[in-house]
């Protein structure tokens, strides 16, 4: 999820917390990382350095309008996987375990959890008098329907582990048991997709169920416009006790970013979720705007139709690699809140090697001499594809574009909205594109197992990239015991993805959200994701 989710089916982004997450945190002053909801305390925030206006924390109640560049257009959480819905759905909808800012994986809906010494058994055991937001009591019940739909679904972010049962040891306990160990399977349970929802939908029928969808999560849908709106209002039976403070949420469609900027200036919104990097000075110097901001999962980067037959040739892929000069880019786009990729993994992920890759590092002779072992020694004429209104996007083609032409490639720059950019590289309808990968939680095989496997829901990200050495290395990850085995694995597995570069990973850029200064209480999570439950609106 850059504006694309591309959450995932995993490895990323799903899991192994063995490594400390080196998760920078900055922003506006007055915000809270998430309470600890085992002792329902607030926890103070180092999300920032800007001061805010108002030293009174700003009174509860009143309607956060949040601009953001696509609309909501289901709330099915097994079928979904773009941000777009991804961020609507973790309103209503709530996991067993859920991770922090800090991307930590912590007890949600769950009060506690126990993983049996052989990793084939995982025991949760839910919080006393949670409720759904109809006011029925949610029951492990409930728990073992949800997790049984999405392995029958599957969907965009499965659940890769092997399941040999789901079952409810009683009222208030879960236990589910695999068949062999899978290492990101607890990370995974945090994703979005492993909501729980009533059992049989609440006695209604799905498809009726997910237009008004009834879920533990701080807000309830009011309203929704497939092409426009969708509003919130607050769950009178969130299980945090006060929570959320606000009476109502409101996302609103603006799918221009220069226009999201002009509104949230305005105060015709209270944040914006799609920030370009260049804007963020401009905002944190503002009289009335700040910019909130986390180390996030998100690697920028050039994909590569590996059917297509230019870039099916290694040396190709291999040629406009070394023809990029991707610390400049980094440089000229980012304005300091972004970090040059080596890597496929972001380095708030463990075992991202992202200091120890060698990677494919800008030499125009070598990319010369690499496109003449090509099947296509004299250039060849391409199209880029790229999602318009990102003026970022819009500069890093123009720049790779210029590498192109050192080296004989031409690049032509198709610009396309947002919407039918989706449906083009879903339908694997290009040659090369800008897209963001993101792990949808802190574990490697999350990024990983959606950006390496062919027989999986998105065949590589959609570029048929297929090698069996790192197919057979995907799995072993996913079975290995975090630790030094484990990351041998990743390394060896990374280093071939740099050698092959199905996609040139650019930078890792920051988590930016623009917000008005009256704004308190925002929490920004790493996969890109805010919450709200905590947010007040000031004057």
């Amino acid at each position: 999820m850059s504006q694309f989710k591309a959450a995932l089916r995993k490895s990323f982004w799903v899991g192994t917390l063995a490594i400390l997450l080196l998760v920078v945190v900055a922003g506006c002053s007055g915000s809270k990382n998430e309470p600890d909801p085992n002792e329902g305390a607030e926890q103070s925030a180092n999300q920032g350095t800007n001061s805010s206006a108002n030293t009174e924390k700003p009174a509860a109640g009143g309607t956060f309008v949040y601009g953001r560049p696509a609309s909501v257009t289901s709330l099915d959480l097994h079928n979904q996987i773009t941000s777009n819905n991804a961020f609507a759905i973790d309103k209503v909808f709530e996991s067993l375990v859920a991770f922090d800012s800090k991307g930590e994986i912590v007890d949600w809906l769950a009060e506690s959890h126990n993983i049996s010494a052989d990793g084939l058994t995982y025991t949760f055991v839910l919080r006393d008098g949670l409720k759904f937001s109809n006011g029925t009591d949610v029951t492990a019940e409930d728990a073992v329907f949800s997790l049984e739909r999405h392995l029958k679904v599957g969907g965009p972010l499965a659940i890769a582990a092997k399941v040999d049962t789901v079952k409810a040891q009683d009222n208030q306990t879960l236990v589910i048991t695999l068949k062999e160990p899978y290492t990101p399977f607890i990370s995974e349970l945090s994703n979005f997709s492993n909501g729980i929802l009533p059992n049989h939908f609440g006695g209604v029928a799905e498809e009726a169920f997910f237009k008004n969808p009834v879920g533990t999560g701080p807000f309830v849908v009011e309203k929704s416009d497939p092409a426009g709106d969708l509003t919130f209002t607050k769950n009178p039976h969130y299980w945090q006790e006060g929570k959320p403070y606000i009476d109502k949420l409101v996302y609103k469609l603006i799918e221009d970013d220069t226009q999201a900027i002009n509104q949230l200036k305005a105060g015709e919104v209270n944040a914006i979720e799609s920030l370009a990097l260049q804007n963020a000075e401009e905002l944190k110097k503002g009289p009335d705007t700040t910019v909130v901001t986390n180390g996030s999962w998100v690697t920028e980067q050039l994909f590569f139709n590996t059917l297509d037959k230019y870039f099916s040739d290694v040396h190709v892929r291999r040629a406009l690699a070394l023809a990029l000069n991707r610390e400049g880019l980094t440089k000229a786009l980012t304005f300091g809140y972004a970090q040059t990729a080596n890597s496929l993994l972001p380095t708030t992920i463990p075992y991202h090697s992202n200091d120890t890759i060698k990677a494919l590092n800008f030499d125009i002779n070598a990319a010369k001499e690499e496109l003449a072992k090509s099947a296509f020694p004299d250039g060849f004429t391409t199209k880029l594809l790229v999602a318009s209104g990102n003026s970022t996007r819009a500069q890093e083609a123009q720049i790779i574009q210029a590498a192109g032409k050192e080296i004989g490639i031409h690049i032509e720059i198709e610009s396309i909205e947002l919407a039918t950019f989706r449906e083009r590289f879903f339908a694997y309808d290009f040659s090369v594109m800008l897209n963001s990968g993101q792990a949808d939680s802190p574990e490697a095989n999350s990024i990983i197992a959606f950006q390496t496997d062919p027989e999986g829901f998105s065949k590589s990200y959609w570029t048929h990239y297929t090698n069996d050495e790192v197919t057979k290395l995907l799995y072993e990850g996913q079975k290995t015991p975090d630790g030094k085995e484990r990351e041998e694995i990743y390394s060896k597995l990374l280093q071939t993805l740099a050698d092959e570069v199905p996609y040139i990973p650019l930078y890792y850029p920051d988590i930016l959200k623009g917000v008005r200064s009256s704004v308190d209480g925002l929490v920004v999570l790493p996969n890109g994701s805010i919450r709200f439950d905590e947010a007040r609106i000031g004057k």
